[in-house]
C-alpha cells in the first residue's frame, strides 16, 4: 500500500472516527446535533463564543463526550492488545478476551471493588491488572508458547472458565442484590458512568502502550517468522516478550476496570487492518489502534439503539460480530493444519 493511499485511508478513519464521536454524543433522551456538540468543543478551547442552552453544554461535557471518548479509547487499546497477543503468540485467534485475560482481570478488579483487597492501596485499575497477568501465566502454562492454536484456546477456555467462576463467587458471597446487578450488568460492557478522570486514565495508558508498541514494531515483525528468526536478527526475545505482554496486561486490565470485559474487538479489528495496511507492524500498529476505536464508537452507538430506549451491553453488540468472525477463523485455521 502506497504512503498516499495510506495517509488518505488514515484520514478517512480518523474522519468518520469524529463523526461517530459526535453522533454518539448526540444520542439519549435529549437528542443533541452534531453541529452543537462541535460548537461546545471550540467555545470550550477558546476558538469561538457560539451561545448554547446551559443544559446542552453541560449534558454533553459532564456525560456524553467522555463516554464517547472512552469508547473510542477502549476500542484503540483491546485492538492493540490483540495485534499483540497474535504476533507474540503465533496465532490468528488470540485476543484478552478468548484467551481468558479479560476474565481474570474481571476477577481482579472484582476482588478490589467487593472485598476491598488493598484498599487505600490497590486500585481498581492495579487490581484488574494484577488478576489480567494470573490468567495469562495460567494460560501460558496450559498451552505453553508456539502450540497449535487448538490448544491455546483451550487454555484460554479454561483460563475463562476458572475465572468467571471465581468472579461469580466472589460476587454471590460479598455482594447484595443491587450491587450483584450493577456488577454483572458492567462485567458484559458498560460505559455508562464515565467521567473524565477514567478517559485521562484510559488515554494515558493507551498513548503509552501504542508508544511501546511501535517502538518494537521491528521485532513484532521478526517473531512473525518464529523467536529463532527474532533471535538472529539479534532481538532479546525475551525481554521484548515481557515488555510486550505486560504492556497487553495494563491496557486490557485498564479498560476491564472501567468499562467491563468486552470481547472479540481484538480479534476482529488486527485482521481487519491487516487486510488493508498488510502485516507490517509499523503500519499496522496505528491502522489497528484508529479502526478499533471507529469500530467501538458504533458498537456503543449500536447498543443504545438496538432496543432503544432500554441499552444493550456492549459486550453483546461486539459478540454478535465477533463470534461469526472468530468461527471462520478457526475454520481456515483447521483446514490449514
Amino acid at each position: 500500500m502506497s504512503g498516499l493511499r495510506l495517509l488518505v485511508g488514515a484520514a478517512a478513519v480518523l474522519s468518520a472516527l469524529l463523526v461517530a464521536i459526535a453522533l454518539a454524543v448526540g444520542i439519549g433522551e435529549m437528542p443533541i446535533a452534531p453541529a452543537t456538540t462541535l460548537a461546545a468543543v471550540t467555545n470550550r478551547i477558546g476558538l469561538t463564543e457560539i451561545p448554547l442552552r446551559r443544559i446542552e453544554e453541560a449534558v454533553i461535557w459532564d456525560y456524553r463526550l467522555s463516554r464517547a471518548l472512552l469508547a473510542a479509547l477502549c476500542g484503540a487499546g483491546l485492538a492493540l492488545s490483540g495485534a499483540i497477543l497474535q504476533s507474540l503468540l503465533r496465532n490468528p485467534l488470540a485476543e484478552p478476551y478468548v484467551l481468558g485475560i479479560s476474565a481474570g482481570a474481571s476477577t481482579g478488579a472484582v476482588s478490589v471493588m467487593l472485598l476491598g483487597l488493598g484498599a487505600g492501596t490497590v486500585t481498581l485499575s492495579l487490581g484488574a491488572f494484577a488478576g489480567a497477568l494470573v490468567a495469562f501465566v495460567f494460560v501460558i502454562l496450559l498451552a505453553g508458547t508456539g502450540q497449535a492454536a487448538d490448544r491455546t484456546i483451550l487454555a484460554g477456555v479454561a483460563a475463562s472458565q476458572l475465572f468467571n467462576a471465581l468472579t461469580s463467587w466472589i460476587v454471590s458471597t460479598s455482594a447484595d442484590a443491587e450491587q450483584v446487578r450493577s456488577v454483572m450488568f458492567w462485567l458484559l460492557g458498560s460505559f455508562a458512568g464515565v467521567r473524565w478522570p477514567d478517559v485521562w486514565l484510559a488515554s494515558g495508558v493507551v498513548a503509552a502502550g501504542l508508544a511501546v508498541c511501535i517502538a518494537h514494531a521491528r521485532a513484532l515483525d521478526a517473531f512473525t517468522f518464529g523467536e529463532d528468526a527474532a533471535r538472529s536478527l539479534g532481538i532479546d526475545v525475551r525481554r521484548v516478550r515481557a515488555v510486550l505482554l505486560a504492556v497487553t496486561a495494563l491496557m486490557t486490565a485498564t479498560m476491564v476496570s472501567i468499562v467491563g470485559a468486552i470481547g472479540f474487538v481484538g480479534l476482529v479489528i488486527p485482521h481487519a487492518a491487516r487486510f488493508v495496511v498488510g502485516p507490517g507492524h509499523r503500519r499496522l500498529l496505528p491502522a489497528t489502534a484508529l479502526t478499533g476505536a471507529l469500530f467501538m464508537v458504533l458498537a456503543d452507538i449500536a447498543s443504545r439503539l438496538v432496543i432503544a430506549p432500554q441499552i444493550l451491553p456492549v459486550g453483546v453488540v461486539t459478540a454478535l460480530v465477533g463470534v461469526p468472525f472468530f468461527s471462520v477463523i478457526l475454520y481456515r485455521a483447521r483446514r490449514a493444519a
